[in-house]
């Protein structure tokens, strides 16, 4: 059974009430692609959520499993709550392909045990991919565009945006005892692969700028991929895009000092990157 209306809006909801500007960001979709989108964003939120739990990492691990049935009953044709019957409707019509929510599963667990602390180049480029590249392989199909080029969208800015959110949020993950910058930086900085006193650390704005330069590197690789896509297609990516990388600019000024607020763009920035989505 596929999505009704109810679910619909028990979707629409659950993403409206989770604050996020993904939820006016998509609204300027055609209804079947926003809401494939809401749904996808509800799955990622759901799981996302259990992964941030206080939960020991046996139940949090379960709570995945039980994700894992789920997404292979779906590709059963079987589906039995708002989000996997939302979910169900979007996978027909976008022929969504399982390993992407397998990899946004697997994602979750590597945030689910113990905290990520200075992984290694590679580990990080494996969580960028689950994390954020497998949502772009998702979205992309929804937004209209199925091909390798897409991908190659999905692989770069799906890294670019991930980049992104680790150096905004250097400070917040310290605090909870995680620290997403690679090990292999850290040691040739002679920083302490520690939270806290990597936070302390004079180093650390320069592995911040090493970190910036490969997401800068990431976003002009997915802007290469974007010109061989469908344009009205890209116009969301290209607005991830626009989000995000200012955020870049706005944390080199300050020099990734993590003292203060986080890095976010004004409200009228936000405004007028969506008047040019619209209109393009």
């Amino acid at each position: 059974m596929t999505g009704t209306a109810a679910d619909t809006a028990y979707v629409t909801a659950l993403v409206k009430a989770s604050g996020t500007s993904f939820y006016h960001g998509m609204k300027i979709l055609p209804a079947p692609r926003r809401d494939a989108m809401y749904a996808i964003y509800a799955f990622c939120r759901v799981v996302d959520d259990i992964a941030d739990d206080d939960a020991s990492f046996e139940a949090k691990r379960a709570a995945l499993d039980a994700w894992r049935t789920r997404i292979a009953a779906l590709y059963r044709g079987e589906a039995n709550d708002p989000i996997t019957r939302s979910l169900l409707a979007a996978i027909r019509e976008f022929d969504l392909q399982r390993e992407d929510f397998q990899d946004i599963v697997d994602g979750m667990e590597m945030d689910a045990g113990e905290p990520i602390v200075a992984p290694t180049l590679a580990a990080l480029d494996v969580y960028c991919d689950r994390v954020a590249s497998a949502v772009g392989r998702l979205s992309v199909r929804v937004f209209g565009d199925a091909s390798a080029a897409a991908r190659d969208v999905a692989y770069a800015l799906g890294r670019g945006l991930q980049l992104t959110n680790i150096l905004r949020d250097v400070g917040e993950d310290a605090a909870r005892g995680r620290l997403y910058l690679p090990k292999e930086f850290l040691d040739e900085a002679g920083i302490p692969a520690e939270p806290q006193a990597a936070l302390a650390s004079p180093a650390l704005p320069g592995v911040c700028a090493r970190i910036a330069t490969m997401a800068e590197q990431k976003f002009a690789e997915a802007e290469a991929a974007m010109a061989r896509c469908d344009t009205k297609a890209m116009r969301p990516a290209r607005l991830m895009e626009a989000s995000y990388r200012p955020l870049l600019g706005i944390l080199r000024r300050h020099n990734f000092n993590y003292s203060g607020p986080r890095a976010k763009l004004p409200a009228w920035r936000k405004l007028t990157l969506a008047a040019r989505l619209l209109i393009a």
